[in-house]
């Protein structure tokens, strides 16, 4: 199967599954996992609390373009959240393949005066300026993923926990090299796009290996993608005549890893992922590759951006808090997959 069939085939997916995303953020936002689609859909259709029909409201939306089966799944939530609820009009504008073009787009978003704008910049640095811009004129910026540098330039940031991501997988293969009893090991480390939440999974990997007295022994950079990732992991492998443990921190960019792996023959070592995707969960549930486990990093982030820009647009908070207004930022914690408990996260697969 090609890359870009196995993107659509999870975009069927998600629109089959697990679409709407995470409409019970609104009632608990301390955790990335979401409940069975047709539980958010009843949700989002609820009549009373925050799911109640409220004043309506344009929610302008612009993210890289969906290239990448993170990425995809990302647009797919945010337009699904959005349809769950009767008093939202979604406005997507082509985020395109830069930040130059999206900087473009988003100037155009703001002229049409939206009530709230949901934003996963290419790179937060490059796209700060327009988010101000945006926060000048009285629009409200939701940051999604990816943070601007400056603190005014979002009225709420909410992504996953990047340094959580890379202590989870820090930990998970230290305790399984303790257990074998591995007093030296070799780690290889695939990263991602050299971008801030890339350091800090990274960040995260580094410190939490440490407490094991473990360290990195190859970091390569990869960009997200399958090619990529096939690139990097051969010259890892090549660098590296023997390997305990590798962290990819990309599930489709583990797609090339792992071939990379194949053709090189090589199964001395066991691999942790990174994002949770439905083709990784497969894998670690068959059980018939070096791919032991991932960590989440769940795009349902973008349903929940959507609801909360809903909820900022209104003037309303979140029931089940004390304060009137919406946070500031949210951090959705980062989980383990394992062969163990894959089958409980078939639905959040992307």
């Amino acid at each position: 199967m090609t890359q870009h069939s196995r993107d659509l085939s999870r975009r069927r997916l998600l629109f089959g599954g697990a679409a709407v995303g995470a409409a019970t953020l609104l009632t608990a936002c301390t955790s990335n996992e979401t409940p069975a689609a047709s539980t958010q859909t009843k949700a989002a259709g609820n009549s009373e609390g925050n799911n109640a029909p409220g004043k309506k409201v344009v929610i302008g939306f612009s993210a890289p373009a969906a290239d990448h089966g993170w990425m995809g799944a990302i647009h797919a939530n945010a337009k699904a959240q959005a349809a769950a609820y009767s008093d939202v009009e979604f406005k997507e504008v082509d985020g395109g393949s830069n930040s130059e073009a999206q900087r473009s787009t988003l100037g155009t978003l703001i002229a049409q005066k939206p009530d709230i704008i949901v934003v996963l910049p290419h790179d937060g640095k490059e796209v700060n300026a327009v988010a101000l811009q945006a926060m000048q004129a009285g629009i409200p910026i939701v940051n999604l993923d990816r943070a601007f540098p400056d603190a005014l330039a979002s009225r709420l940031v909410i992504k996953g926990d990047n340094y959580g991501m890379g202590v989870s997988a820090g930990h998970y293969i230290g305790k399984m090299l303790k257990d074998k009893g591995v007093a030296n090991p070799v780690i290889g480390e695939i990263a991602g796009l050299e971008i801030p939440l890339t350091v800090e999974r990274s960040e995260g990997f580094k410190a939490a290996l440490a407490t094991y007295g473990f360290t990195v022994k190859n970091r390569r950079s990869a960009e997200f993608t399958s090619d990529s990732g096939q690139r990097e992991a051969s010259q890892l492998l090549q660098a590296l005549p023997k390997i305990d443990a590798i962290w990819n921190h990309d599930d489709d960019q583990g797609i090339g890893v792992l071939a990379a792996i194949k053709q090189a023959n090589r199964s001395e070592f066991f691999m942790v992922g990174g994002a949770g995707s439905k083709l990784a969960i497969d894998a670690i549930k068959a059980d018939n590759t070096v791919l032991k486990a991932t960590v989440t990093y769940n795009p349902s982030m973008a349903s929940s951006a959507v609801s909360l820009a809903r909820l900022i647009a209104q003037g309303r908070g979140l029931g089940d808090l004390t304060e009137l207004q919406v946070p500031k930022e949210v951090t959705l914690a980062s989980e383990t997959i394992t062969k163990e408990n894959a089958s409980s996260y078939d639905k959040l697969g992307f």
